[in-house]
């Protein structure tokens, strides 16, 4: 095997442990409600923080706050992906693979 390429395999495997570790020292705060939700997630999509305005908590209408909480949740989701795919992308490009 050619050792450019074990080598450029090494390099881009030490990248991504990096990055990976960047990461999970990151965060992300998905709302609803204008504001009335927030969610906190870590840059690898784990549950960090959860903040509910007062005005958010209706106690003859929890179901509002339930869906408000799961559009906070998705939110953040979608925010984790982005910033994953934004600091993975120039490894992706790296790679020379269709498609990546």
């Amino acid at each position: 095997m050619n050792p450019n390429i074990l080598r450029q395999a090494r390099k881009l495997q030490e990248q991504l442990a990096k990055i990976q570790e960047e990461l999970g020292k990151e965060t992300v705060t998905g709302s609803a409600g204008a504001g009335a939700v927030e969610v906190t997630l870590t840059g690898h999509g784990s549950f960090a923080g959860i903040k509910i305005a007062a005005q958010a908590v209706d106690p003859a209408d929890l179901e509002t706050l339930e869906d408000l909480i799961g559009i906070a949740f998705k939110d953040a989701q979608t925010k984790v992906a982005e910033l994953s795919a934004a600091r993975m992308g120039p490894l992706a490009g790296g790679l020379g693979l269709p498609g990546l």
